[in-house]
C-alpha cells in the first residue's frame, strides 16, 4: 500500500475530535485495557514477513502493556480465513489482525465475493512497517541499469521472465504495474512464496525478481545478481545507493509490502489510541530497529487515520 505522507498524518491526527469510521466512542473499560492476553491473527503461515513483524512488535507490546500478545497463524486462501475470523470477533481489542495489502486491497480486486468488507468490517489501528522490494536481475542478464533492462525487455518481448511469490502477491502486482506503465512484455513465473522465487532467481531459472534486501544481499556481494531499483516512493535506508522505480521515470510508483494492525469494526477510540501509541514506541525501540533491519523492514508507526486513508486509496487503486 502507499504510505500517507508524514505531514498528512499530522494533519489527520489533529482532527481527532472527529470519530473515524469503524471506531466507537470511548468506553470506561479503556483505562484497564489490556487486562488479559491479546490474540493477534496473522493470516499467513509462520515465518513470512507479516508473521516476523508481528512477533517482534508483539514482544515489545507485551513488555510495555503487561499482557501477552499471542500470535495465531491462520493461513490459506490469500488470508481470507484469518481476516474473516477477526472481522467476526468482538470489538473489545482482544482479537486483532496483522494484515498486508493483500487482505485490504488485493483480495477485493481478485475475488468477486469475500466474507468480509475490507473497509467497513475493520477498525484501522496503525501502519506498522513496510518492506521495500528490490528489483534484481540474474548476472546472466546483460544489463547494469534499470534503463538498460527496460530497453532489453522492449527489444525482446516475451523472452525475459520474472519470478514472484505467487499470483496476487505484492511481487506479482508490482511487476504487472511496471509492465503496464512501461509497455513491457515479461513473462510471469509464480512460485509458492519467496522461499522458492529467490532461489529460482539465484539459479537463473528466471531473469529477474523482486525480493527483500536480506535475501539478496549475499548474492549481490557474490555477483550472482544485480540490484537495479526498489519499488517504494523513497530510497530505502537499507540501500540508499539503489534508486527507486519512481525516480527512474515512473512518477508515483509505490508498491511496498506493508503490514498494519486492524481490529473488528466498532473498537473504542480509547483502545485504538492506546495501541497506536504503544506501536509507535515499539517500532522505534532500538532493539526493534535492529531486528527490522536484519529482515529488510522499515518502521512506520502510522496513525489510525493515515492507515484508514491509505487503505481506501489502495482499494480504489487496485479495483
Amino acid at each position: 500500500m502507499r504510505v500517507v505522507s508524514f505531514l498528512h498524518s499530522v494533519v489527520l491526527v489533529c482532527a481527532m475530535c472527529v470519530a473515524s469510521p469503524g471506531i466507537a466512542q470511548d468506553r470506561s473499560e479503556d483505562a484497564t485495557y489490556p487486562n488479559k492476553a491479546v490474540k493477534v491473527v496473522v493470516p499467513y503461515a509462520p515465518g513470512g514477513f507479516p508473521d516476523t513483524i508481528t512477533r517482534i512488535v508483539g514482544q515489545r507490546l507485551a513488555e510495555t502493556l503487561g499482557q501477552q500478545f499471542i500470535v495465531e497463524n491462520r493461513g490459506g486462501a490469500g488470508g481470507i480465513a484469518g481476516s474473516e475470523a477477526v472481522a467476526r470477533a468482538s470489538p473489545d481489542g482482544y482479537t486483532l489482525l496483522m494484515a498486508s495489502e493483500g487482505q485490504i486491497a488485493i483480495n477485493p480486486a481478485i475475488y468477486s465475493k469475500l466474507p468480509y468488507d475490507s473497509i467497513r468490517d475493520f477498525t484501522p489501528i496503525s501502519i506498522v512497517a513496510i518492506s521495500p522490494l528490490f528489483l534484481a536481475v540474474h548476472a546472466s542478464v546483460p544489463v547494469k541499469t534499470f534503463a538498460e533492462l527496460v530497453a532489453l525487455a522492449k527489444s525482446k518481448p516475451g523472452e525475459l521472465t520474472y519470478g514472484s511469490s505467487g499470483t496476487g502477491s505484492i511481487h506479482h502486482i508490482t511487476m504487472e504495474a511496471l509492465k503496464l506503465a512501461l509497455g513491457l512484455d515479461i513473462v510471469h513465473v509464480p512460485y509458492k512464496g519467496s522461499g522458492q522465487s529467490v532461489p529460482a532467481l539465484i539459479g537463473g531459472q528466471v531473469s529477474m525478481s523482486l525480493a527483500a534486501l536480506p535475501s539478496l544481499a549475499s548474492h549481490v556481494k557474490a555477483s550472482r545478481v544485480r540490484l537495479l531499483a526498489n519499488n517504494t516512493a523513497h530510497r530505502s535506508p537499507q540501500a540508499r545507493d539503489v534508486p527507486t522505480i519512481a525516480e527512474l521515470g515512473t512518477p508515483g510508483f509505490d508498491y511496498p509490502a506493508t503490514v498494519g494492525l486492524l481490529g473488528p469494526a466498532g473498537m473504542s477510540r480509547g483502545i485504538v489510541q492506546k495501541l497506536y501509541a504503544e506501536i509507535v514506541k515499539a517500532v522505534n525501540h532500538p532493539d526493534t530497529l535492529q531486528r527490522f533491519a536484519a529482515v529488510g523492514v522499515d518502521p512506520v508507526g502510522g496513525s489510525p487515520e493515515a492507515y484508514a486513508a491509505g487503505n481506501s486509496a489502495d482499494l480504489e487503486r487496485y479495483l
